[in-house]
């Protein structure tokens, strides 16, 4: 799946926003936590505690009165602070309690802390209730040390005194639920800090991970685009040596690689310039020296004609030197000829033609000469081939040109197979891929020979101006024909033949207004 460098370096930044989002929300919700457990302790079990140890002290002097109330010298002094404790300080107390538990803990938000106060409520409402009959027994209690009645007060005295005891008992077990609730509130709050610092060391340092690697991948994925630049600068200062581009599905890869083939077009193009302007500097030096030589040519061979006949019955080693000397001068008329052909290369009058009929053709005037030499010919046609534009003469030339030397290759006699076919252009092999829409047919030569072959530095040669393996060669013909080919908007390559031999392929373009197959 293709990904784009924006992409890329988006994902691995939201990897980090992720990462840093956890940390600071881990953070959030451990504050909030202990902000609510600190509220919870300050406003509610704190004031909690408080309330109810007035309530235990208030109980406790309640029953240290009760033991001394019979034997006080004036019991009725003490029954204003009883009643006023029973009237306001008991409900004093207990008002406090059930205060502390509506604010902190009924109210809360929290079920859990909800239930813990309903709980603690119902609890402070029943120890409150269970010491509801202190008022009638109080009541009695007076009335029977008013009778003198010792023995009805102290029975009295002694069941206030032991429900003031139970009360006060079950007052200081809630007081003491109420701290240990604080104490694991503290521990629980401490745990949650331990726990709270150990995952903001380990999201921290996550993040720092994420954000390393992040900052890697993105360098990684943006370091094509520094080797573009370096490539860049290398081309500006003359490199055009093609090189692979490692593929990496991104808008860099695909300009990387963008880049690379239109510095392998530039070298083509250079190399045709370079090519066309030497064979244009040949052409004209050709035009200069044939021009030269080739009126001295002419006088030799007609002296050479004139001694023949002057020396008409002369001896056999006479007539071998002017045999001899002739055939010097046709090697060099014929040379100078060919030279003079680059100087006169036309230009291409391109028609629209069948490449199939114009090679059957010009195959005709070739074959006997071939057979004399031992060479089997076997040509072939695909049928249904577009029409190509073409100049007949020229492409005539490249085709004799060419089957010569699959000839030369075969001095003992061999196999040639020449072949009209179907096929792309060499271009559009590399980027055929690339193409939403279908590449138009177009129309191949093959001339091959089941020769020793050509070695591959040769083969990278072949093209040069005036580079020739053969004795008595040029080295024009295949540049002349190269040039030709590229004129018609084609291209030519040779391969090596599996087993053996040598291939050279030709890919021309179909005529316009061909349908595309």
């Amino acid at each position: 799946m293709r990904r784009s460098v924006a992409t890329r370096v988006l994902l691995s930044y939201t990897l980090v926003t992720v990462a840093l989002t956890l940390v600071t929300g881990w953070g959030v919700v451990a504050q909030r936590r202990a902000a609510r457990d600190a509220e919870l302790i300050r406003t509610g079990y704190l004031p909690l505690t408080l309330a109810l140890r007035d309530a235990v002290h208030g109980q406790d002097s309640w029953n240290v009165q009760l033991n001394h109330i019979t034997s006080a010298s004036n019991p009725v002094d003490k029954r204003v602070w009883f009643e006023t404790t029973l009237k306001v300080g008991r409900p004093k107390a207990f008002g406090g309690v059930r205060q502390a538990l509506s604010l902190a803990f009924t109210s809360s938000e929290d079920d859990s802390v909800r239930k813990i106060g309903e709980r603690l409520s119902q609890e402070a409402t029943e120890i409150e209730r269970s010491l509801a009959p202190d008022k009638e027994e109080l009541a009695q209690l007076f009335e029977s040390l008013g009778r003198g009645d010792a023995a009805r007060a102290e029975a009295l005295r002694d069941s206030l005194v032991t429900r003031g005891s139970q009360g006060k008992r079950r007052l200081s077990d809630l007081q003491t639920r109420a701290e240990r609730n604080v104490d694991s509130l503290l521990d629980t709050a401490r745990a949650r800090e331990r726990v709270a610092l150990a995952l903001a060391f380990g999201l921290g340092a996550f993040s720092l991970l994420v954000g390393l690697g992040a900052a890697l991948y993105a360098r990684r994925v943006l370091r094509p685009l520094g080797e573009v630049t370096a490539r860049a600068k290398a081309v500006a200062d003359g490199d055009l040596t093609p090189r692979l581009v490692a593929a990496s599905g991104d808008e860099i890869g695909e300009l990387a690689q963008t880049f690379e083939n239109m510095v392998q077009a530039i070298a083509r193009a250079n190399e045709q310039l370079v090519s066309s302007e030497r064979l244009a500097t040949i052409g004209k030096m050709a035009a200069l020296v044939t021009h030269e030589i080739r009126n001295p040519l002419s006088s030799i061979g007609l002296n050479i004609e004139l001694l023949e006949e002057e020396l008409v019955g002369a001896g056999e080693e006479s007539q071998a030197l002017l045999r001899a000397i002739r055939g010097e001068v046709e090697r060099l008329t014929a040379l100078s000829e060919q030279y003079l052909s680059v100087a006169r290369q036309r230009k291409a009058e391109l028609a629209r033609e069948s490449l199939d009929d114009v090679v059957t053709e010009a195959l005709g005037f070739i074959r006997k000469e071939l057979e004399r030499s031992g060479i089997e010919l076997e040509s072939e046609r695909e049928p249904g081939l577009p029409m190509v534009m073409l100049d007949e003469g020229q492409i005539r030339q490249v085709l004799f040109n060419l089957v010569r030397n699959a000839a030369d290759a075969l001095p003992e006699g061999g196999h040639l197979w020449v072949r009209v076919q179907r096929g792309e252009p060499l271009e559009a092999e590399e980027e055929i891929e690339a193409q939403e829409e279908p590449t138009p047919t177009w129309v191949e030569l093959v001339i091959e020979d089941d020769g020793e072959g050509i070695d591959e530095e040769v083969r990278a040669r072949l093209f040069e101006p005036f580079f020739s393996t053969k004795r008595q060669g040029t080295g024009l013909g295949l540049p002349i024909t190269r040039q030709i080919i590229e004129a018609h908007g084609g291209t030519i390559r040779v391969e090596q033949r599996s087993p053996s031999g040598a291939r050279f392929v030709i890919s021309l373009p179909p005529a316009p207004d061909e349908p595309v197959t």
